[in-house]
């Protein structure tokens, strides 16, 4: 059974390595405020990012503000989302926390784990995409598929439930790595290591 102490020196050797690989890593997801981020980030659960781009693309030119999520037909708003997956629950999810954050925030994207979490449509891992990347104060790692599945085959983890998985890592991964992590493991998954059976040896780590 290896140490702590090596899991944290494999984390960093690793971390090292693919900050050499993905040198300007970054969320794949295009917006241009944080609310456009936060309405990215709910639609890209089990969506690629690139489909939810294409969406968005369009979206926010149709709904610009805040307000006019506020304002929006459901129906027509999920006509808008209908190429993501589950855009029926994506799209309610997306119209109610706008209203909360409208009323309850005064237009401002709430910065805490707890409060993000009340927000419909909002679970842990997408709030720590918004705390990581909005507000740079980490609570936590982002456990998407790529890091489940990578964390498990480096041996970060020998966990299966997300939340498990999360305080392993965050117990070997540097704090101030926290958010990047996430995105370098995307990446690396995406460019080297997908899913598919593939061979090993020719990936990078």
């Amino acid at each position: 059974m290896k140490s702590l102490q090596q899991h944290k020196q494999k984390a960093k050797e690793m971390i090292a390595k693919l900050k050499e690989l993905f040198p300007n890593v970054k969320s794949a997801l295009n917006y241009s405020n944080n609310w456009e981020f936060l309405v990215a980030v709910i639609m890209s659960a089990q969506t690629t990012d690139k489909q939810v781009n294409k969406v968005t693309e369009k979206l926010f030119k149709k709904y610009p503000k805040l307000e006019d999520y506020v304002k929006a037909s459901l129906t027509t708003f999920d006509n808008d989302i209908n190429s993501v997956n589950f855009h029926n629950n994506k799209a309610k999810n997306i119209l109610a926390t706008a209203k909360v954050i409208k009323e309850k925030y005064h237009g401002e994207i709430p910065a805490t784990m707890e409060e993000l979490t009340s927000l419909p449509g909002v679970g842990r891992k997408t709030a720590n995409v918004i705390i990581g990347n909005v507000f740079g104060k980490p609570e936590g790692i982002a456990v998407d598929t790529h890091v489940r599945r990578l964390a498990k085959l480096y041996g970060l983890t020998d966990q299966t439930d997300p939340v498990k998985i999360e305080k392993d890592l965050m117990e070997v991964v540097p704090k101030e790595d926290w958010t990047k992590f996430t995105h370098l493991m995307i990446e690396y998954g995406r460019t080297y290591c997908p899913a598919r059976k593939h061979d090993h040896s020719k990936c990078p780590l």
